[in-house]
């Protein structure tokens, strides 16, 4: 059911299905019910802890990508780097150094997403959208971090017209970043959408959303 809401939401946005990764977030799931989505297909399972992701991945094992998608404490950096493929949350300049240190000790490029607090709420981590473009040149001279792109959370509201020009904010940021020339910038990914506005999200550009309680129910 999800897949086909990605398809129609892919559509009205004039793109192919294909171009959309789901996510599906594993928060709080037992390794029988994530076996049981991997066997049905999915390729990518999003965590947002540390100490949840470890076991899970020992569990499940590499044959999935593994995305980190909750806020990351650089004390946590090294325990996942060695097998995670995406760091969805970098949020600040000092995180991107941790990873890069830690990447470089194992001689890896992390490839990493900048987390943007698009809506401006105190609550939530990320640069604002002012300050992405300063945070980007500095993190340019850091050899062992790929950016690969932009993830935002939205606000959990119902007023459709507002989450829509959030997310077409983050396109427009997106958008810009990736005519900039910079090594270590390679912008593929612009992951937002979660179950209560993915739709949306993809209608506005999104190429990649993260869905939990979509896919393992409430």
């Amino acid at each position: 059911s999800v897949r086909k809401r990605i398809e129609g939401a892919a559509k009205r946005s004039g793109r192919h299905p294909d171009e959309i990764t789901l996510v599906a977030v594993t928060k709080n799931q037992p390794v029988t019910a994530i076996k049981e989505v991997v066997e049905s297909g999915i390729a990518d399972l999003g965590e947002n802890r540390s100490q949840e992701l470890l076991p899970k991945r020992e569990a499940i094992g590499d044959a999935v990508n593994w995305h980190f998608i909750g806020h990351l404490q650089r004390n946590k950096v090294k325990y996942i780097i060695p097998f995670v493929y995406l760091v969805q949350s970098v949020d600040s300049i000092a995180l991107a150094k941790e990873i890069d240190k830690r990447a470089g000790a194992i001689n890896k490029v992390q490839n990493i997403l900048l987390e943007v607090n698009v809506s401006g709420e105190k609550s939530k981590y990320g640069f604002s959208p002012d300050d992405l473009v300063k945070a980007v040149n500095e993190m340019g001279k850091l050899g062992n971090i790929s950016i690969n792109g932009l993830m935002t959370m939205a606000p959990f509201i119902d007023n459709t017209e507002l989450l829509r020009s959030y997310f077409a904010k983050m396109k427009e940021l997106f958008d810009n970043l990736s005519r900039a020339r910079q090594p270590n910038l390679k912008m593929r990914y612009l992951s937002m959408g979660m179950t209560n506005d993915f739709e949306i999200a993809i209608e506005q550009g999104s190429n990649m959303v993260r869905i939990g309680t979509a896919i393992f129910s409430p």
